[in-house]
């Protein structure tokens, strides 16, 4: 308490000088911004703390005292979000005399609906109804489900075809849909020898959604569902066998029963963007408006439920350049065309979005429930990761595909500038900008990249490039005048996939990379090629980088790398470290959807 006291009395004395601010963008004033948002007393501004909290009010009170106006009463734009998901002590699985343990013997998943449920258990195979004109497979079609337990294996028949036409029909949550389809009342997941030989229960993931499918959905164990099927004289070791060799159903009652109580809980917090706007002075184009913003959370203390690169460092992530230099920024800019609101034409809305860190969660709250209308949006301008500008003084901006105008407009504003522009024209990526661009806005994301430091604890403010800061957000704010003040919109167009792709195999992820399979000097991975248009391309890897970990995880050979890669889930965003003529490289890759 007396912690946050102190906090609050800088934050206090902070406000008093908002006032009295240099109008210009200076340095001085873009370490005072950064010093308090990536200081001690912040601890992280992990969403849903105390500190998360002073942070957004920090950044409200500053717009506030420019003379940005709110939508509605507040500032504040609240939403809640989903920080962890447990089995409840409630939950219970009997088959007859047998009690088994939960997060032992078998898990809830957590679409699973909260339900008690005793009824016979109907072994379905895959779980498949397939009807297409060159796949048949229907584990359905000679057995009756409807008020009964299916019992199911995960993946499919075809483990090692990457192009196995099964591919698109794996998907669990599908699997439960098709079987409360066919009137099962409750489906228990089984993983086969072949899928998983350590038979490791499926996590519980906060993937910040409380609806279930409307029917109970557990994960059990071999030792379980071998239990389950005693009666029958069969094993899911022998059904996996059969199932992947013959390509043929193998359906049938169990004559089992099971009783069991799938109950999970979520645990939620309050967290908010903070939003505020100036009216533009054109009468004709004061109802447009532009979008400059970019998030102010981080990790808090870390540790292994988050993102951090060093899970085992329980200590503040102080996220100086992730992302308090791209707020910083943002606040200079906002300051400056607060003082000339009179020269701009179309209003500017700036944002501040919380919960970026788990999963963008505050920019896709926003074009969810948007306080203006989205078509009234003409460009979004995120500052993500702006404050480690190196000697190459290359500025990175993605998005500039999404406009017909953009490239020649960036390049047009870099004048004389001693900076040089990294462009990358996919839409989207791994920050704000891509909920914007789902929406049909043409988008501009700005970073100076990620580095070693990227979420860890050693992300300070000691390391940031103030002079870069300065002269990229300078930058920043011309081209947004440009873009308030044109006579013309720009022009969107589609540029990449809008987070959507091919189904992949199961939660197995591809980097689009040819990896060098020769011998090994245990000094990484070393890539002889690069899929055009993949992950790896469109963050930035090229051929004869050498990968060095990934996600923190190590990688010495291609058998690290296999296993690395194993554990990542489509759609995720994940850092990995390389090599590159020497020279340690860090690059945030996202992964397709």
């Amino acid at each position: 308490m007396k912690k946050i006291l102190v906090t609050i009395m800088i934050f206090s004395s902070m406000l008093l000088a908002f006032s009295q601010k240099n109008t210009e963008i200076t340095k001085k004033e873009l370490k005072e911004y950064i010093s308090f948002l990536a200081s001690d007393s912040l601890k992280g501004r992990k969403p849903g703390t105390p500190e998360g909290v002073v942070a957004a009010n920090y950044i409200g009170d500053y717009f506030k005292s420019l003379g940005y106006k709110s939508f509605g009463k507040s500032y504040y734009q609240y939403f809640d979000v989903v920080t962890e998901v447990t089995a409840g002590n409630e939950n219970y699985l009997k088959i007859g005399a047998y009690n088994a343990t939960v997060g032992k013997d078998y898990t809830p998943l957590n679409y699973s609906t909260n339900a008690k449920v005793d009824a016979e258990v109907v072994f379905v195979g895959f779980g498949f109804d397939i009807s297409e004109d060159k796949l048949k497979w229907n584990d359905y079609a000679n057995i009756d489900v409807k008020g009964k337990l299916v019992l199911m294996l995960r993946a499919d028949p075809e483990l090692d075809n990457p192009d196995s036409k099964f591919i698109p029909y794996v998907n669990e949550r599908s699997k439960v849909l098709t079987a409360k389809e066919k009137g099962a009342i409750g489906v228990l997941f089984v993983s086969g020898l072949q899928f998983d030989k350590r038979d490791k229960l499926m996590k519980l993931v906060a993937d910040q959604t409380e609806s279930n499918l409307g029917i109970p959905a557990l994960h059990i164990k071999r030792a379980v569902a071998n239990k389950i099927l005693a009666k029958s004289g069969k094993t899911i070791e022998g059904l996996e066998t059969s199932l992947n060799k013959n390509k043929n159903p193998e359906s049938f009652n169990s004559k089992t029963n099971v009783s069991i109580l799938s109950k999970v809980n979520f645990k939620k917090v309050k967290t908010q963007n903070v939003v505020g706007y100036i009216k533009g002075s054109d009468k004709k184009l004061r109802n447009e408006y532009i979008v400059i913003g970019g998030h102010y959370d981080h990790l808090g203390f870390g540790g292994p439920a988050s993102s951090s690169r060093m899970p085992d460092s329980i200590a503040v992530h102080f996220g100086a350049d992730d992302n308090a230099s791209g707020i910083a920024s943002i606040m200079e800019i906002a300051e400056k065309l607060a003082k000339n609101k009179k020269k701009l034409k179309r209003s500017v809305i700036v944002m501040a979005f919380g919960a970026e860190e788990i999963g963008l969660i505050g920019s896709k709250y926003f074009t969810s429930n948007p306080t203006v209308e989205l078509k009234k949006i003409k460009a979004m301008i995120n500052v993500d990761m702006v404050g480690r500008l190196k000697e190459s003084k290359e500025l990175f901006v993605g998005g500039v595909g999404t406009a017909t105008e953009s490239e020649d407009l960036l390049n047009s504003m870099l004048g004389k500038k001693d900076m040089k522009l990294g462009i990358s024209y996919n839409g989207f990526g791994p920050s704000d900008h891509a909920a914007f661009y789902i929406e049909n806005i043409p988008v501009f994301f700005f970073s100076t990249g990620a580095h070693a430091d990227y979420h860890t604890p050693l992300d300070v403010i000691e390391m940031i490039n103030f002079d870069g800061l300065k002269l990229l957000t300078d930058y920043i704010y011309e081209l947004s005048v440009n873009i308030i003040n044109r006579n013309k919109n720009l022009s969107f167009k589609e540029s990449g996939p809008k987070g959507k792709a091919k189904p992949s195999r199961g939660s197995k992820v591809k980097l689009g990379i040819m990896p060098n399979f020769g011998k090994s000097d245990n000094k990484g991975l070393r890539i002889d090629a690069v899929t055009p248009e993949g992950p790896a391309y469109n963050g930035g890897i090229k051929k004869g980088d050498v990968i060095t970990a990934i996600e923190g995880g190590k990688i010495h050979n291609i058998y690290e790398y296999m296993a690395r890669m194993g554990k990542l889930k489509p759609g995720q965003t994940i850092t990995i470290d390389l090599l590159r003529d020497s020279k340690k490289i860090v690059l945030i890759i996202q992964l397709e959807d």
